[in-house]
This record gives C-alpha cells, structure tokens and sequence, in this order.
C-alpha cells in the first residue's frame, strides 16, 4: 500500500521515469521481505534503526556492492521522508545510519613493454601516411606528458616551445602549467611537425589537426587512442585518460617524486595524485605473485 503510494508520487509529482520508479519499488519490496524474515509482525512502519543496520549487515555479508547498499539506503531515506511529508509516520528508521565508504578502483594503466612496443614497433598498423604520423605523435605526446584530452586538443603551435622542450598546457579552470618533454618526443614532434606542412602546408594555429585540416575533435582522439591500444594491451578501459594513468604510475616507478608528478599532471591535491602509489604497489604485488614460488 504505502510502495504504491510511493510510486504515485514519484511518478506523478516528482516526475521520474518508470525505470526510476521500478527500481525503488525493487528495493522497498527487498526491505519489506527482509524485515518478514525477521519478525512476521514487523513492517515498514515499525522498522527501526537496528532492522536497518541488520539490512546494512546481511547485504555486506552477501557481497553487495558499496555502491548498491548505498544506493538502497538512498531509497529508505526517500521514502521515509514521504511517508513523514504525507504524515503517515513522524520518525525514519534511517536516520543517522552512515552506508558503507565506497571503494574507489584503482587507475588502469598500460604496462610499459606495451607502451614500447606500440611506439616502437614499425609492424603495428596505426594508419599510413600523415595520418598515421599524427595517430602515433598523439599516443606519445598522452604516454610523456600525461597531459588530458582536452588539454591536447587545445593545444596551439605557439605552446610548444622547441628551444626549452616545455609545452603550456591549459588545464581545468583555465590553470596553465608547463610541461617538460625529452629529445624522442622532440623528434616525434617535428616529424609530425613535416607531415603535417606536406599535407596542408606551412600554417599556424591549431597543432594536432584532423584529415580535413581541422583542429583534431574529441571523437577522433578517443577512437585512434581505442584502436592503438587495442593492439597491444588488454586493459578494458582503452582511453586517453588511460594513458595519463599510465605516464603516472611510469614516473612513481622509476622513482619520481610525488609532488613532481602532482605537478606534472596538474592535480590540486596531493590526495588525488597518491592513488598512483596504490597502482604502482598493485603492480609490485602482481609481480611477486607471478615470481615467488611459495607466492
């Protein structure tokens, strides 16, 4: 009675899809049949705060997601807040329950035999001509700057400064950072620099252009970042974004500072640039068990 009550006022007060709808009637439903499990005489109305912790518990035990025993949670506390709105109770049962602290993953990363061999390997097929110049540049300019997505599409000529080897990236919020780059990428650079003056001829303005002459778009970096990758790694995210997780945990193995690194990438916080020390020990970790014999 009161789940369909509900429903009607997600449905036609608050607007919400029918999907919406179906999956907080699935999580009362679950609640209620939980709370019968217990005590034949308890319901929605008498459900207390411990009926709900025990509700936390049994989900945990059984492997729910974080995400999931939030999310049902989230749904308690609205449709308590009706049932008080409508005033058909005065108290919730979920108040000042926490849920559980969701797990964040851990960044994917490609390893660096991978990265090698699809920088370095002439067989592997990442277009022909200009083309396959840019797709190649593009790779090595994410892999040793770690820069972003949208960082690399905006970038113009005059940020890359050949003379000191930097590139001015324009980050989040319009935050400008220079990043160093080493002689390979310098030599990527200006090849790609001469393929580019071939095609479309000598210009300025927009560096990575698309086969029309173009800055390069959004879609375009993604799926030549997809494809590339695709060929050498299985990771199952395949993403620029990727490659930026990878330039980090490349640099926190061979011993780069945590802070330079926060630097590089252009993080507020050293917090958010400490999970690549979690990548990197994973990494150890898997390595340990594939060579220790008593692993």
């Amino acid at each position: 009675m009161y789940i369909d009550q509900f429903a009607d006022y997600l449905r036609l007060e608050r607007n919400y899809s029918p999907r919406t709808v179906s999956s907080y009637c699935k999580d009362l439903v679950l609640f209620r049949q939980f709370l019968e499990g217990i005590d034949a005489e308890l319901d929605l109305l008498t459900a207390d705060r411990d009926t709900v912790r025990l509700w936390v518990v049994e989900m945990m035990d059984k492997g729910e997601a974080t995400t999931t025993v939030n999310r049902k949670l989230s749904t308690l506390r609205s449709f308590y807040k009706f049932l008080r709105m409508k005033g058909i109770t005065d108290r919730s049962p979920v108040q000042g329950i926490k849920g559980p602290k969701n797990k964040k993953p851990l960044p994917q990363f490609v390893k660096e035999s991978d990265m090698d061999k699809l920088l370095d390997d002439a067989d592997i097929d990442l277009g022909e001509g200009f083309m396959g110049i840019r797709n190649r540049t593009v790779i090595a300019v994410f892999y040793e700057t770690g820069m972003r997505m949208a960082e690399l599409i905006g970038l113009d000529d005059r940020d890359i400064d050949f003379s000191t080897r930097t590139i001015k990236v324009t980050g989040k919020r319009d935050k400008q950072r220079f990043i160093p780059f080493g002689e390979e990428l310098d030599l990527r650079l200006h090849r790609y620099l001469e393929a580019r003056n071939e095609e479309f001829g000598p210009m300025q303005g927009a560096f990575f252009l698309s086969q029309k002459g173009e800055r390069i778009p959004r879609h375009q970096v993604y799926h030549l970042v997809k494809d590339a990758l695709s060929k050498v790694s299985d990771v199952s995210k395949k993403s620029p974004h990727v490659l930026r997780h990878t330039f980090a945990t490349s640099m926190l193995n061979h011993d780069a500072e945590l802070g330079a690194v926060k630097e590089l990438l252009g993080h507020n916080s050293l917090q958010t640039t400490e999970i690549y020390v979690h990548t990197t020990f994973q990494e150890l970790k898997e390595i340990y068990k594939q060579a220790h014999p008593r692993a």
